[in-house]
């Protein structure tokens, strides 16, 4: 029996409309794949390709070794779920072919650590280390693009973590003496305090060297030397306060002369060698610490640390503000303080803070104090804008 013409129009009506459907289906591109945090990455080392995204971290040289500031070549980088892992461990190594070295190359922009980079290529070791190699797709952010150029958004402004403008809430939009009261009152809460002998092991973990865990980098003298040499005879290190302990007396018990924020590892002649002076410019060469200078009254740092030590100054003078049973520290501009709670020279740390803005290794060390010994951070270390506002 023949079909109805009207029924016969319906069939190909539906016909139609049904190819039309999965032409339309065709066409839509295929959504890309959730990327991998780099724990799934690390665990996921088959050969095959995918997406990876996390925080920029270092550069590594060697199966076990990851520098994290003085970045050596363009070549490789590692990623971490947390800008602020330190162990290798937990590290994807991520190679950096030809094409995107210009942008995401750490010796030419070491700015990229801390920044969140997702990256697409093969999922296999490099450096005898779990890794992603051979990208074809690399960029900031968690969304991929196959154009490197050397107008990558790697230039672009980072931005501060929400953990970090969570915990300076309370000194939002203040200045000057405001900013100061509020910042003492952040830095000042909830503050664990250590012994002096614990800082002794602190600093083997704050001021590790982040080419060879075994040892501590110096601060005056930029030497790696072994974790072991802690003490004080010739060739030891020992426990350098940054801001002299005889500037307000408070010698070596807990409270300021404990306070990890300005302890550092020192080779033991060094730190006698600048004994309680002090900043400034000038002098003549101090023996075993090339780039440091120093007088009768006042030390100069390498050029490198110029900015962490008046960090760690200004750090000191806004933590003790007298009310907590240790002396009122206060930074002037003189270089004759004696045992006055004085520290300077003024004029010169705020010129140190401008020259050496914090690098890779001081903003880990700040994390490493904040996260697991004192859980207090030094605000001109994440807001280094603040000394001029308050100093």
């Amino acid at each position: 029996m023949p079909v109805p013409k009207r029924v016969l129009a319906l069939s190909l009506s539906a016909l139609v409309g049904v190819l039309a459907l999965l032409f339309t289906l065709a066409s839509v591109p295929a959504s890309a794949a959730t990327s991998l945090t780099v724990a799934q990455a690390i665990s996921s080392q088959t050969g095959a390709s995918a997406s990876v995204t996390g925080y920029i971290v270092g550069e590594p040289t060697a199966t076990s070794t990851v520098r994290f500031s003085d970045f050596t070549g363009d070549t490789a980088l590692a990623i971490a779920d947390s800008k602020t892992t330190t162990s290798t461990g937990s590290m994807l190594y991520v190679q950096i072919t030809s094409s995107y070295r210009a942008s995401f190359g750490l010796l030419s922009n070491p700015s990229l650590i801390g920044k969140q980079l997702t990256v697409t290529g093969t999922l296999t070791a490099y450096f005898s280390h779990a890794g992603l190699k051979s990208p074809t797709a690399m960029t900031l952010g968690t969304s991929s693009t196959t154009s490197p150029t050397a107008t990558s958004t790697a230039t672009a402004t980072p931005t501060a973590s929400s953990t970090t403008d969570a915990y300076y809430a309370a000194a939002s939009g203040k200045s000057g003496a405001a900013l100061k009261a509020a910042l003492h009152t952040i830095i000042s809460t909830g503050v664990t305090k250590i012994s002096y002998d614990a800082v002794w092991d602190a600093l083997k973990v704050t001021d590790q060297d982040p080419s060879n865990s075994s040892n501590v980098i110096l601060l005056y003298s930029g030497i790696s030397r072994s974790k072991t040499l802690n003490g004080g005879d010739s060739g030891d290190w020992n426990r350098e306060h940054v801001w002299a302990k005889s500037h307000g007396d408070f010698g070596t018990a807990t409270g300021p002369g404990t306070d990890l924020h300005h302890l550092r590892p020192e080779d033991v002649a060094v730190n006698a060698l600048r004994d309680n002076k002090d900043f400034d410019t000038g002098g003549s060469a101090a023996t075993g610490a090339p780039g440091n200078y120093t007088d009768s009254d006042s030390w100069e740092p390498r050029n490198a640390v110029k900015g962490d030590v008046a960090r760690m100054i200004f750090y000191m003078a806004v933590r003790y503000e007298g009310d907590d049973g240790w002396p009122n520290l206060e930074v002037n501009d003189s270089v004759s303080n004696g045992t006055n709670p004085y520290l300077g020279r003024l004029s010169v740390l705020k010129q140190w803070n401008t020259q050496d803005p914090p690098d890779a290794f001081e903003k880990n060390r700040n994390q490493v104090i904040y996260a697991t010994y004192q859980h207090n951070r030094n605000p001109f270390i994440d807001h280094p804008e603040w000394v001029s506002s308050i100093f």
